[in-house]
């Protein structure tokens, strides 16, 4: 039974693998998909609103800005202060011109540019992140906040369309199944 022994050790190993790798799903976005996507852009179709209509953002993950320090900022503001481009009182401000922010909760992220002029000429941004997997949104509504953070009422950023079963959320769904043809293999 020493083969069995090795057999099991080497199975436990590759599920400990799968495991390591199948729940680190959470991605850096790159804002616009491109490096110098903060700006104002030269028409509506070329809204950072419109690249954010068609992504998927999960809990998690990271968006990044690429842009001059120098010359501008990403301000992550309150539903109010998008609307108004008020960038008076921001809840979080970055002008390193390499802005990394996590998405940390599901509802909607408002981001306005800092630069003076640049929010109302249509430099400004809204993400709509994705309840977890058990609560996934099937309607066009976002999903409820934590509590901390209520999502407002007559939301009209980004409408959120029924999410497809993304390659993560398929591999991970492939791994749970695997581990448990493993698991009743190996015990």
């Amino acid at each position: 039974m020493a083969g069995s022994s090795t057999t099991r050790a080497s199975a436990c190993s590759l599920l400990l693998l799968f495991l390591l790798f199948g729940f680190s799903a959470a991605m850096d976005i790159l804002v616009g998909g491109k490096i110098d996507a903060w700006k104002v852009p030269s028409s509506e179709s070329d809204s950072l609103n419109k690249w954010a209509q068609r992504a998927r953002f999960q809990i998690g993950d990271h968006l990044v800005w690429k842009y001059d320090g120098g010359k501008d900022s990403v301000l992550e503001v309150s539903k109010e202060d998008y609307e108004k481009c008020n960038i008076s009182s921001p809840i979080k401000e970055y002008n390193d011109g390499n802005t990394k922010v996590k998405l940390d909760h599901p509802g909607p992220f408002y981001f306005i540019s800092g630069a003076k002029g640049h929010c109302e000429k249509g430099q400004k941004l809204v993400v709509v992140v994705l309840s977890p997997r058990g609560g996934r949104n099937t309607g066009t509504n976002v999903s409820p906040a934590p509590a901390s953070a209520p999502v407002p009422t007559g939301f009209e950023g980004p409408a959120v369309a029924p999410s497809p079963v993304s390659s993560a959320t398929a591999l991970q769904g492939g791994l749970v199944m695997l581990m448990g043809v493993l698991a009743m293999w190996v015990f």
